[in-house]
C-alpha cells in the first residue's frame, strides 16, 4: 500500500459559467487521509460517475446524456468525443457490464433504463435498448411513480438489477450481452415505502445489498442462478441509524471498501456515516459505528484504501470532510479542514500508475 498511488474523482452539479466544472480530480494522500486538488473538468451537472471494470475509462452523467473520458497514467481525464444523448431526461446513475461492452443509465425523473453500446476505444456508441418502468408505489413525496435510482449487473454478467425508489421494487432483467437487450424475469419487492436507492454485489457474487432510502436500512439478499432462473432471498435487514437519530432521515450512499470487507453508507438529516463489517462466509452485516460527518446531506462516503481514513461528500454544505478511522474501537476523528466543492454528488478513489494491480471491481 505504501508504494501505491491514488486519485479521487468527485462529481458535482454545476451553475452555468459561474461553476462549469462537474468533475473534480484530487491526488489522494493515503497516509494522511487527505485530498489535494489536481484537475477540474468542465461537464454539465455530473449526477454520477463510474469507472469501467478494465479501469481504463470513466463515464459520467451529463444533461440529456453521458460523456466518456480516458484515464491517463497520472489519473487525469481526457474526453472521448462529446455528449451522447440517451433519448430521455438527465440520468442519476450509470454503470458498465463486466465485459465493458455496454453502458447502462438509470433515470430518476422519467423512470427509464437506457442501454448503450461501448466502442473499442471506450467511447459511447448507439442505444441498444430502452425500458420505461411502470406502476405506482405508496402515495408520498417520491413514492408515487417510477424513479430508477441504480442499475447494476450481477457479477456473473447475467442480470441487470434496477432499483426503483418510486415503486419500491428492484427489477431483474436477463441481459443479452451480445445485442445489449434486456428481458424482465423477476422483481425483488421491498417493504412498502422503503425506497430502494443503491445496489452493491459482494465480490464473490453470492450476495446483493440494497440500501433503502426511506426505510433507513440495508437489505441483504442471497443470490443463486439455476438454469437461467435467478433467485433472491432476503436474509437480513439492518438499520443505518442509531437508536437515537434525527426525526427525518434519508439513507444515501452504499459503497464497499477496497478489500470488500466493509460496507459504508450515510444518512441525510441525521448527517451521519455508518460502517459495517461484512461476514465473508454468510454475507451478513455487523454495524461498527454510526457517527456525524460535520457536514449537511452526506450524499456519498468512502473509506480510503487503507481503511484508516474516510471522506464524506456533503451535498448541501458543499464540502468534503475527512476523518481518521479506528475500526477496532469504532470511532472517527476529523483530521483537518473541510474542502469546498460545489454541490458534490459522489466520489471514486482510483489506483494509478503503470505498476498498478488489478482493482477490486465495485
Amino acid at each position: 500500500m505504501a508504494n501505491d498511488r491514488f486519485v479521487a474523482y468527485v462529481s458535482s452539479y454545476t451553475r452555468g459559467e459561474e461553476e462549469p466544472y462537474g468533475i473534480s480530480t484530487f491526488d489522494v494522500d493515503v497516509e494522511t487521509g487527505r485530498f489535494t486538488a489536481k484537475q477540474n473538468v468542465p461537464i454539465t451537472n455530473s449526477s454520477y460517475i463510474s469507472i469501467s471494470h478494465n479501469r481504463k475509462y470513466l463515464y459520467s452523467i451529463t444533461d440529456m446524456g453521458v460523456e466518456s473520458f480516458k484515464l491517463s497514467e497520472d489519473g487525469s481525464l481526457t474526453q472521448l468525443g462529446g455528449t451522447v444523448l440517451i433519448n430521455g431526461m438527465r440520468g442519476c446513475y450509470l454503470s458498465t457490464d463486466y465485459r465493458d461492452r455496454f453502458l447502462f443509465t438509470g433515470g430518476f425523473h422519467d423512470g427509464k433504463i437506457t442501454v448503450l453500446r461501448l466502442k473499442k476505444d471506450g467511447s459511447v456508441g448507439e442505444i441498444t435498448d430502452e425500458i420505461f418502468h411502470k406502476g405506482m408505489g405508496s402515495i408520498g413525496e417520491n413514492s408515487f411513480r417510477p424513479h430508477v435510482t441504480c442499475v447494476k449487473m450481477t457479477r456473473d454478467n447475467k442480470y441487470l438489477l434496477a432499483a426503483d425508489c418510486g415503486t419500491d421494487h428492484t427489477h431483474v432483467y436477463r441481459f443479452d450481452s451480445e445485442n445489449g437487450k434486456l428481458e424482465e424475469v423477476d422483481i425483488i419487492r421491498s417493504d412498502q415505502n422503503s425506497g430502494p436507492r443503491h445496489i452493491k454485489v459482494s465480490r464473490d457474487g453470492r450476495f446483493v445489498y440494497i440500501v433503502q432510502e426511506n426505510k433507513n436500512a440495508i437489505d441483504v439478499y442471497s443470490y443463486t442462478d439455476e438454469n437461467g432462473n435467478p433467485e433472491f432471498e432476503r436474509i437480513q435487514s439492518v438499520s443505518t441509524l442509531n437508536e437515537y437519530h434525527s426525526s427525518v432521515c434519508a439513507t444515501s450512499a452504499l459503497n464497499l471498501s477496497r478489500d470488500c470487507r466493509y460496507m459504508i453508507s450515510s444518512n441525510a438529516g441525521d448527517n451521519s456515516v455508518v460502517v459495517f463489517s461484512i461476514d465473508q462466509e454468510n454475507g451478513l452485516l455487523r454495524k461498527i459505528f454510526c457517527l456525524p460527518v460535520s457536514g449537511e446531506y452526506p450524499k456519498d462516503a468512502m473509506l480510503f484504501p487503507d481503511n484508516r481514513h474516510l471522506v464524506s461528500i456533503n451535498h448541501e454544505s458543499e464540502t468534503l470532510t475527512f476523518f481518521d478511522v479506528d475500526l477496532e474501537k469504532g470511532v472517527i476523528a476529523m483530521n483537518g479542514p473541510a474542502i469546498s466543492v460545489a454541490r458534490p454528488n459522489c466520489v471514486i478513489i482510483h489506483r494509478i500508475g503503470k505498476g498498478k494491480k488489478k482493482e477490486d471491481d465495485q
